[in-house]
């Protein structure tokens, strides 16, 4: 099974949708810009990524700096929160398989 947390107005994450589907998988596509992140789920692939809220921030194309979360000085939380009520924060796209969890960009 291949889950991919998917933004579709994104070239990288089509990109790798399609070479899921060229890998001949049917992948559960989650539009998370449409269903949100829940803070359990978000840290969990962090956890399963090697990811913390910080190095998994989106910063172009996203509303990061104008929240004021490119300083030193904000910490993780801030972060994890903002996330979850802006989800196009998170870098995509975050692809689950039996071989693991990755953020594929590039693709």
């Amino acid at each position: 099974m291949v889950v991919i947390h998917h933004n579709p107005d994104c070239g990288t994450s089509r990109n790798v949708l399609n070479i899921i589907k060229a890998a001949g998988y049917t992948p559960t596509v989650i539009e998370y810009l449409k269903e949100g992140w829940i803070k359990a789920q978000l840290l969990a692939l962090f956890a399963a990524t090697n990811l913390t809220p910080k190095t998994a921030l989106r910063v172009s194309k996203s509303p990061a700096q104008e929240l004021g979360l490119l300083s030193e000085d904000v910490t993780e939380e801030t972060i994890l929160e903002a996330m979850l009520e802006y989800p196009i924060l998170v870098n995509r796209p975050i692809v689950c398989s039996e071989k693991g969890v990755k953020l594929c960009r590039p693709s």
